[in-house]
């Protein structure tokens, strides 16, 4: 029988994503086949899964990341329910990898039986191929407010009977309150599915904290299974929630500096991931609020909501910041939604991302966008004309993208002409995301600008961290006692 267990945090950005990742790595390191899942996820950080049939679809990243740490394919069954916020009261649906639809905050209670019988359905096939499945949660079963529409936390560990490890984060204080707090309002039903729990982001000695975790079993009876330090790999690793980017450093002293304005929509910022991790690149990621700084190159990210996005980005004045960088010979680049606004227009005749169907763009490339209902999604391995250099990514878009500095595409994918690029070659984007995570690519990338790249290669980077991670918890927690807790 296929055992499972969920880790359920307190709150947001606690750590679940990263413990199931270092989780399933211990599993598989003690010969278990692993298996991560997510019934629902709200994130407009996606990547490519496979579907019914061997078709593309898309899941959360955090998932993609699981997946890796357990060394399978990706499978749309891991996030059998993906949301993606396109406004601040509604979000795309895709289920079983698929676009399915949108719907606002206020109605969603409505959805819960068709989105629930497709977590089961995922989940049921989940666990044929498995001798352990490690679930995350999301948000906290502490939301008691949503309990009747919930298919996230507690929701689906009661349905499908799986106990549930509960994570608070010590780090943002008060974990004794909100470990105890959470035991306090549950309903008995949701209380009798906690096993236990853990304390992350923990610095400083360990051993000053016993008296915390004592508190904590005696306000909760619920046993402790260890108190996770603060883990450095963890910045090498894909983010899921783009909350933390607010805690992003804010610059140092590389010798290259990009800008990243921190659109309300923002989208697959892990692109920027293989730069970051440079030694020799500082990677801004500039808040709302805030001018664009004086750097070398700007890059405007992904959006789930490109014409909502650039009127969020006048609003705070960052178009006059990005005319007077080009007007100065700066370099600006465009992933995905950032290439659309790049041209002059993009129209939405359907009304795919929201209510305004047409707006101008910053007009720094001769190129028109049109959104499309039907999505974009496919792996890619693509030749980079500009560097002469292979790499890889993703595909995950609506539009498509037409006009004259398309005739100067930027990278060849499966043999096709991808991206624009102008005339003096300063502004250009691409559809292309991953496209850093290329070795060769990222280093005549840099070298371009004055940069030598460091000799390390980003993908085994990722490993060695999910490595690192997985023996950090074997040494800090009972794993023996949370293998054994799952039934």
């Amino acid at each position: 029988m296929t055992r499972a267990m969920m880790l359920q945090g307190t709150g947001s950005d606690v750590g679940k994503t990263l413990l199931v990742a270092g989780l399933c790595r211990v599993a598989l390191r003690r010969g278990m086949k692993v298996r991560p899942f997510k019934p629902q996820n709200m994130s407009n950080n996606a990547a490519i899964a496979i579907g019914e049939n061997g078709a593309p679809g898309e899941i959360g990243r955090a998932q993609w990341l699981h997946a890796r740490a357990c060394k399978v394919t990706p499978s749309v069954d891991m996030n059998p329910v993906l949301l993606k916020p396109q406004s601040d009261v509604g979000a795309q649906i895709v289920i079983h990898g698929r676009m399915a639809g949108e719907a606002a905050a206020r109605n969603f209670g409505a959805q819960k039986e068709r989105l629930m019988t497709a977590v089961m359905q995922s989940w049921h096939r989940l666990r044929k191929d498995a001798d352990l499945v490690i679930v995350e949660g999301a948000g906290s079963p502490a939301e008691i407010n949503l309990r009747d529409r919930d298919i996230a936390n507690m929701g689906f560990a009661t349905v499908a009977d799986v106990p549930v490890i509960l994570v608070g984060d010590i780090d943002r204080g008060g974990v004794i309150a909100s470990i105890a707090g959470t035991h306090l309002i549950l309903p008995d039903e949701d209380r009798r599915m906690i096993a236990g729990f853990i304390v992350n982001k923990f610095r400083g000695e360990l051993s000053l904290f016993g008296d915390g975790l004592a508190a904590i079993e005696r306000f909760t009876g619920w046993r402790s299974f260890g108190v996770v330090p603060w883990l450095k790999e963890a910045a090498l690793l894909p983010a899921e929630d783009a909350v933390v980017l607010d805690r992003a450093p804010r610059g140092g002293k590389g010798r290259l500096t990009v800008a990243v304005p921190m659109l309300s929509r923002i989208a697959n910022f892990d692109d920027l991931d293989p730069l970051r991790a440079e030694p020799d690149v500082d990677v801004v990621f500039v808040p709302p609020g805030r001018p664009l700084p004086p750097v070398e190159i700007i890059v405007l990210p992904g959006s789930k909501s490109t014409i909502a996005d650039l009127a969020f980005l006048r609003a705070q004045g960052w178009d006059r910041n990005i005319a007077r960088h080009h007007a100065e010979g700066g370099i600006i680049i465009g992933l995905c939604g950032g290439l659309q606004m790049l041209g002059r227009n993009v129209r939405d005749p359907n009304g795919t991302e929201g209510p305004e169907r047409d707006a101008p763009g910053l007009g720094l490339l001769d190129v028109e966008t049109t959104l499309e209902p039907n999505k974009t999604l496919r792996e890619a391995t693509a030749r980079s004309l500009r560097h002469d250099s292979e790499t890889s990514g993703y595909e995950i878009h609506l539009g498509r993208t037409t006009g004259p500095d398309c005739g100067r595409p930027v990278f060849e994918i499966d043999g096709a002409p991808d991206g624009a690029s102008s005339i003096d070659g300063r502004v250009w984007g691409t559809y292309l995301h991953g496209l850093f995570t290329g070795d060769a690519f990222r280093r005549r990338f840099l070298a371009e600008h004055g940069v030598e790249a460091s000799p390390f290669g980003f993908e085994q980077r990722i490993d060695d961290a999910l490595d690192a991670i997985a023996e950090a918890l074997e040494t800090h927690l009972d794993c023996d006692g949370l293998l054994a807790a799952a039934r």
